[in-house]
């Protein structure tokens, strides 16, 4: 027998204690380290998942692996990128689902609130299959591996864990049924299914599970009704699936719903009123189903309710007064033309799939719900609602959005809504019968979008008070905001704005726009100025005002077009008035935007035009002789179209004509030789056209860099034409 000496025996103690709190000394559990290496050997890991999963160091260790204190695998959570370094999304056409990346949710801009995770560094997704064997980790309480690209059917074993409480599978291409009954699961508190190809019906074991709290089975096969007992887990999401049916009257007894997403499905009958007892309730989003009857009151009782969403459904009656009772309401979507799940129409392959709104209320919003003091977005276009606007919108410090769009209201346009300094985007056109005149202290300047075209307003269009504005919408403008209801709710309706007509038609860049229509009234008198403000002229802004088919009158104002120069792009539509003199316009710059059509001749009545750029544009046709009647102008430009024909002699008329710049364009004929008595002329460009004959003689410096790409023109000679030895003598 070996035998140690007694220095060491003398010093063991110390050692052992040295080593307690400085080593760490690892045990093995070799079953629970078998079962890790085969599931490792059996997947395809091309981005080194898991690289750290050797034979040769503790499986304890190990990336994504967490242990007891017995050294028995506790959780198992690797997160994957979903498609792969990239992780560019892509619609599966063989499935219910469509493939999207951990860091990247477009496809589905209202799922997940309050489960959306943070993917951290993954960069890679795991491939093949879920083993069996993994039932054999008997201490497992979290085993999380979603967005990888497993395929087949989760293994009964898995089902069968008995200390399991995370189950967390979203988004890796399973497919197979939900068991009908299982042998474990008694503890388990989520179940994250969400966007694979499961089919079944919602199981009725799950409603034994007293820690359950989260159930996700969105973007699956999964069909029947839903049954009652989801009201009583804390996160429910089955958006976008097969379910139908009526809702059990019952689902909100007992009820401890924080989220409810029931949206995209077939779900008929009316909501339950029982819903209104869920008082913890934060979004209730029930859009894109085919829901009946009215708005239940009882949802008034919903003091925590964020976000409320009941669009794209055949709903009827009043809005309920008593949503003003729900004082946490930030989101208020009663009906809408924006459908989130269009582009996954065509991947649930749904022959009977309507894109359209059947919400059809009566009478008017209760302004108990414009005072909603923390309401920043009110959306309910074509819903068949009328009266008169709401007079009190409260302090309206936080609004941001309104639509009302396309509904029946009559009335003023209430001196209320000139307290909401937030407003970015509203829109009432198209309810005819809005009357009266519009107020100045409307925060218009500073609005993205303010449409209240198709309506019987009259009087003038005001010169807007306006202060300090926030950036232009765009789809970026809440990026800044962490992922919630409302944020999400506010960054879609962004996006949506910027694309949809007649913004898609401005927005030639992606980048931002803003767009003001009056068009369709019964406006009248002058057009004092453009209501933008000041400081949005200087961005990099694409700029719409429309106010055709009015009464207006009175001269063309000369300043319309100031300090535009930082724009992007600029429309005006001020087509079918009764303007006639525009006598007074100074500068028109109108370049390198996306006019099409020929020059009007009418321009030659701006008797004072001094300054004329039409460059960088799409028009066509000749140059209109009345061009000759503009005395004052010192600057034409008209370089960079598709002008044709000769270039007019009337524009030898323009003795105060400075610069004439025709280049690029497929003018052909002669130059005018009269140009050579345009004494004032110093900057002339003629190049890449179509001219032929000789050169004018002129007494002004003439370079031949101004006109190449003439091929039939008389060669130039690279000199200053200087006047002639008698003229010089003179």
């Amino acid at each position: 027998m070996a035998s140690f000496s007694a220095p060491f025996i003398k010093w063991q103690p110390f050692f052992l204690l040295f080593c307690a709190l400085n080593c760490v000394v690892w045990s093995d559990d070799s079953s629970d380290k078998a079962v890790l290496l085969e599931f490792k050997e059996s997947v395809s890991d091309l981005s080194g998942l898991l690289s750290t999963w050797s034979e040769n160091s503790h499986h304890c260790s190990w990336s994504g692996v967490t242990c007891d204190k017995d050294f028995k695998v506790l959780s198992l959570n690797i997160t994957g990128f979903g498609k792969g370094p990239k992780g560019n999304n892509s619609l599966n056409k063989t499935a219910v689902s469509a493939s999207f990346s951990c860091s990247n949710y477009s496809l589905y801009p209202f799922y997940g609130f309050g489960i959306r995770r943070n993917c951290g560094v993954s960069n890679g997704s795991l491939s093949g299959k879920l083993l069996p064997s993994i039932g054999k980790l008997s201490e497992l309480r979290i085993l999380s591996l979603p967005f990888h690209r497993f395929h087949g059917e989760i293994p009964s074993e898995i089902w069968g864990l008995e200390k399991l409480e995370v189950l967390d599978l979203e988004n890796c291409l399973l497919s197979g049924k939900l068991p009908v009954t299982v042998s474990g699961l008694k503890n388990l508190r989520v179940l994250n299914l969400g966007f694979n190809n499961i089919k079944g019906e919602i199981p009725s074991w799950l409603s034994s599970l007293e820690r359950m709290e989260m159930l996700n089975l969105a973007g699956n096969l999964v069909n029947g009704t839903v049954p009652a007992f989801v009201g009583r887990f804390r996160d429910v999401y089955l958006s976008f699936t097969w379910l139908g049916g009526s809702l059990p009257a019952d689902i909100g007894e007992d009820c401890r719903l924080e989220h409810l997403d029931l949206s995209g499905n077939y779900f008929v009958g009316e909501i339950p009123a029982s819903l209104g007892k869920c008082s913890h309730l934060r979004s209730l989003l029930l859009y894109t189903n085919m829901f009946e009857e009215g708005i239940p009151r009882e949802l008034g009782q919903l003091q925590n309710l964020e976000v409320l969403d009941v669009s794209r459904n055949s709903l009827s009656g009043p809005v309920p007064v008593e949503l003003g009772n729900c004082s946490a309401l930030t989101v208020l979507v009663l009906s809408s033309m924006f459908n989130p799940y269009d582009n996954l129409a065509m991947v649930k392959g749904d022959a009977n799939y309507v894109s359209d709104d059947f919400n059809f209320y009566q009478g008017a919003i209760p302004s108990e719900i414009t005072k909603l003091s923390k309401l920043r977005v009110l959306w309910a276009p074509r819903a068949t609602l009328e009266g008169n606007l709401p007079k009190d919108w409260g302090s309206c410090d936080n609004l941001e959005m309104v639509n009302l769009a396309q509904n029946f209201f009559a009335g003023e346009i209430p001196v209320g809504l000139t307290l909401c300094k937030k407003l970015r985007y509203l829109d009432l056109s198209s309810n005819k019968r809005l009357t009266g005149e519009l107020k100045k202290e409307l925060a218009v300047p500073c609005m993205s979008v303010f449409d209240v075209s198709e309506n019987s307003l009259s009087g003038n269009i005001p010169r807007f008070d306006n202060s300090g504005c926030p950036d232009v919408l765009t789809s970026d403008s809440y990026s800044f905001e962490p992922f919630n209801p409302t944020s999400a709710y506010l960054s879609f309706l962004a996006s949506k704005v910027q694309v949809g007509t007649p913004i898609n038609f401005l927005d030639r860049d992606g980048g931002p726009a803003v767009f003001h229509k009056f068009a369709g009234n019964n406006f009248t008198g002058s057009v004092l100025s453009m209501p933008v403000s000041p400081q949005r002229l200087e961005k990099h802004i694409s700029y719409a005002f429309y106010a055709g088919e009015n009464f207006l009158s009175g001269p063309f104002p000369g300043n319309l077009f100031e300090n535009c120069n930082g724009l992007d792009a600029l429309f005006v539509n001020v087509s079918y008035n009764r303007m006639s003199d525009l006598d007074s316009l100074v500068s028109l710059n109108l370049s390198w935007n996306l006019l099409q059509g020929q020059i009007p001749s009418s321009f030659g009545q701006m008797k004072d035009l001094r300054f004329l750029s039409l460059a960088g544009n799409n028009l066509t046709g000749s140059i209109p002789s009345t061009f000759g009647l503009l005395r004052s102008l010192e600057k034409l430009e008209l370089l960079s179209n598709s002008l044709s024909g000769e270039i007019p002699e009337s524009l030898v008329n323009l003795k105060n004509l400075t610069v004439l710049l025709l280049n690029n364009n497929k003018l052909s004929g002669q130059i005018p030789s009269g140009l050579a008595n345009v004494t004032m002329l110093s900057s002339f460009n003629v190049s890449f056209n179509n001219l032929s004959g000789p050169l004018p003689s002129s007494n002004n410096l003439m370079k031949c860099s101004s006109l190449l790409g003439n091929p039939l023109l008389q060669p130039c000679r690279s000199y200053t034409l200087m006047p002639s030895s008698d003229q010089a003598r003179a």
